[in-house]
């Protein structure tokens, strides 16, 4: 049986894709546990009105006074409610693909058998500023945990990103699958973006000067690397992409090099030399 757990909270008014999200992985699971924090917009109402028996709400109310671990604590809580013996886990910002789903199923039956494999990774795409621009340097994670063992003593880590497992918080060993995430948590109209950064501030009290300055900007901050996309979106996120494209405009600010830019292409190159990603932070050890 393979369980689907994701939290949420405030998705109307952050505009996340959470149906899209929701759809994407009931397409291969037996049931989806949506721990769904009290919200001040219908939050609720939305993940309801999905309409599939297969999905379970747990009404929770979240404790921010433990800043970003509660990210972890909620995913937890989601995590240990579910009935089967894997767990696939999505953010409420992003969309498997469902060339990936289908990857994911025949993944999870051919090494079901392979008790040294406690995860499987998915491939990300970060839409960046419109749906059209996708931000590929290292500072964006290519690869995360997203399928993990529900028997063994696996638990969200830090900010609900990715996993560790055990008391000494060991990475998770875990299995390329090759199939497809897309994060759009970066590609929503200006507005929702700036709520988001406002966000910030509920989620890490200690907020970083430069999310802070991010939240003043009246557009999002070029970066190095950021390329076209020119694939095809998940089935269940075209509608709710087609409803926002006339929303983002000039979304990215003008580019501005910067010297410490550089290690961004100079990693680039030898990743496309290599297939190697150096300096890359992993939540995982593969095997």
């Amino acid at each position: 049986m393979l369980s689907g757990f994701t939290i949420v909270r405030n998705a109307v008014s952050l505009d996340y894709p959470i149906v899209p999200a929701l759809r994407s992985i009931l397409a291969i699971c037996d049931e989806v546990v949506v721990n769904v924090g009290r919200s001040s917009d219908g939050t609720r109402d939305l993940v309801a009105g999905v309409g599939d028996p297969r999905v379970r709400v747990i009404d929770t109310v979240w404790d921010f006074s433990r800043g970003s671990g509660v990210l972890a604590q909620e995913t937890e809580r989601a995590m240990r409610a579910c009935r089967g013996t894997w767990g696939l886990y999505i953010q409420a910002d992003e969309v498997l693909h469902e060339t990936g789903a289908a990857i994911l199923q025949e993944r999870l039956q051919a090494w079901d058998g392979e008790p040294r494999v406690e995860g499987l990774l998915v491939d990300y795409r970060h839409f960046y500023g419109d749906f059209d621009t996708v931000a590929t340097n290292r500072h964006w994670y290519r690869r995360e945990v997203r399928c993990v063992r529900l028997d063994r003593d696996i638990h969200s880590y830090q900010d609900a990103q990715g996993f560790r497992v055990g008391p000494g918080l060991r990475r998770v060993r875990a299995r390329a699958s090759g199939a497809q995430m897309f994060h759009y948590g970066w590609a929503r109209a200006p507005n929702s973006v700036g709520q988001k950064l406002a966000g910030h501030r509920e989620v890490f009290p200690r907020t970083p000067e430069d999310v802070e300055r991010r939240h003043e900007a009246p557009r999002l901050e070029w970066g190095p690397l950021l390329r076209r996309f020119d694939g095809i979106h998940p089935r269940v996120a075209q509608e709710w992409i087609a409803a926002r494209r006339h929303l983002h405009g000039d979304a990215i600010g003008p580019r501005r090099f910067r010297l410490s830019d550089l290690r961004y292409y100079v990693s680039d190159w030898i990743e496309q030399l290599t297939g190697v990603r150096v300096f890359e932070y992993r939540n995982y050890v593969e095997v």
